[in-house]
């Protein structure tokens, strides 16, 4: 215990010390210590006291090499069993932050082990492990503690034992820093101060110009109109090309574009600085209104009308952009009371033929329905058939083919005996009228 106070006491006293020193390169160390050896339960001796010297070499900095010798006596816990041991090895150590006072470092070793235990003496090989730190109160002297685990074999067994001890670290034989170059003092020598030179202040650059156009509508069709709008800063002047020229820092004006033109403002800055914006105006043809009447012309006997109108895969929902398109058959069947139709289902090869069969068929209904519904168009003058896979026109092989084979076709045809009175309904045939009186009068001659 007197020791452990001991040890303390310098402690204190290197702490309240100012850091002086580092762990150096290229020194021989030399490090007693005193401290505890605690043993593992089953050995059955008291932790006790250990005395210890070590004798290292710092290579670098950070690395170093140890040579270490401790001995101790301990008793037996409840026997009179006694021991007495010497550890002998050699350590390499890890130094940690070496350019500070205060030293953290790992260590691992092997060495050798002897000792008497029963008044029977025996040796065996010892390997450690731990760390420790140093804390350096001078330049050549720290305080050091360290703590580390101990395994060896006894009886077949593997034994881990603790050791922590507490000493002086003491370096020598550092190489002594270079000399410092002697300086030798240049005579003084009054210089004469010039003379001020006048400021000169330079004005700032000039703003950069700014300029931003647009075109609303960017597209539009032949002989329409769109407006340019346009704003700048920092501008002498502006023009707009082709074909509109100078024009104020900001403003707009409408323009009528005959075919697609990419319109450039250009403004000038101060300084030979250029700001650039583009608007592009794209025109487009006017859309032929013949289309509709072409196709309603195509509502006659005998005729074959394909109707674009497309669905979602596996779906049989009209979309309401394809509206006008059965407008057109609609408007041609109540404009010619004597058509009658077929809306055809088709389908490409892609899955099974029996549910292309019935999504054809559905397709045709909705179709067929659509138009009697918003149409007025009687039930009987419009029929719904599906066809499926079974009459491509184009190749299956292509994604093309098969985006023509997925179509929806109307067929038109005369209502035999078209008669126009106001149910709009065919004549009788006369033959079954007659045959209708003669077999009435013959079931009355009967009775």
């Amino acid at each position: 215990m007197r020791k452990t106070g001991i040890a303390a006491a310098l402690l204190l006293i290197g702490l309240s010390q100012p850091a002086l020193a580092e762990n150096k390169a290229e020194t021989v160390t030399f490090a007693p210590y005193v401290g505890g050896y605690t043993f593992q339960g089953d050995q059955h001796l008291e932790t006790s006291p250990v005395l210890g010297f070590r004798l290292g070499y710092n290579v670098t900095e950070n690395w170093a090499f140890e040579g270490v010798i401790d001995y101790l006596k301990a008793e037996g816990t409840g026997t009179n069993n006694k021991a007495e041991m010497l550890r002998y090895g050699g350590d390499l150590l890890y130094n940690f932050m070496p350019k500070n006072s205060l030293v953290p470092y790992l260590a691992v070793g092997v060495g050798g082990l002897s000792f008497t235990s029963g008044g029977h003496p025996d040796a065996r090989l010892v390997g450690n492990y731990g760390g420790g730190v140093k804390w350096f109160v001078t330049d050549n002297v720290a305080l050091r503690g360290d703590v580390r685990g101990l395994n060896y074999q006894y009886e077949k067994k593997l034994k881990t034992n603790v050791e922590y001890t507490l000493g002086l670290h003491i370096a020598v034989g550092a190489p002594k820093p270079a000399p410092a170059p002697v300086v030798v003092a240049e005579p003084v020598v009054e210089a004469v101060a010039p003379k001020a030179a006048p400021v000169v202040v330079t004005p700032p650059p000039p703003p950069a110009p700014t300029s931003k156009l647009s075109a609303e509508p960017a597209t539009l069709e032949k002989g329409k109109t769109s407006t340019l709008t346009w704003s700048s800063a920092n501008t002498t002047g502006c023009e707009i090309q082709p074909g509109i020229g100078p024009v104020p820092a900001s403003g707009s004006k409408v323009i009528t574009p005959v075919a697609n033109t990419s319109y450039t403002l250009t403004c000038n800055g101060e300084g030979g600085k250029t700001a650039t914006s583009v608007a592009g105006v794209e025109v487009t043809e006017p859309v032929v209104k013949e289309a509709a009447a072409a196709k309603a012309s195509a509502v006659a006997a005998g005729s074959r009308l394909a109707l674009k109108v497309n669905f979602d895969t596996g779906k049989s929902i009209i979309k309401k952009q394809y509206y006008d398109e059965l407008k057109v058959v609609g408007d041609g069947l109540n404009e010619q009371k004597n058509l009658k139709g077929v809306i055809e289902g088709h389908t490409d090869n892609v899955g099974n033929a029996k549910s292309n069969q019935l999504l054809s068929q559905r397709r045709a209904n909705a179709v067929r329905d659509y138009i009697v519904k918003n149409f007025k168009i009687d039930k009987k003058r419009l029929s719904a058939k599906g066809f499926g896979q079974t009459k491509p026109v184009a190749d299956n092989a292509t994604a093309e083919g098969r985006a023509q084979n997925r179509r929806i076709e109307a067929t038109f045809e005369e209502i035999p005996n078209f008669k126009a009175d106001a149910d709009q309904q065919p004549a009788k045939p006369v033959k079954k009228a007659v045959k209708k009186k003669v077999a009435k009068k013959k079931a009355a001659a009967k009775k």
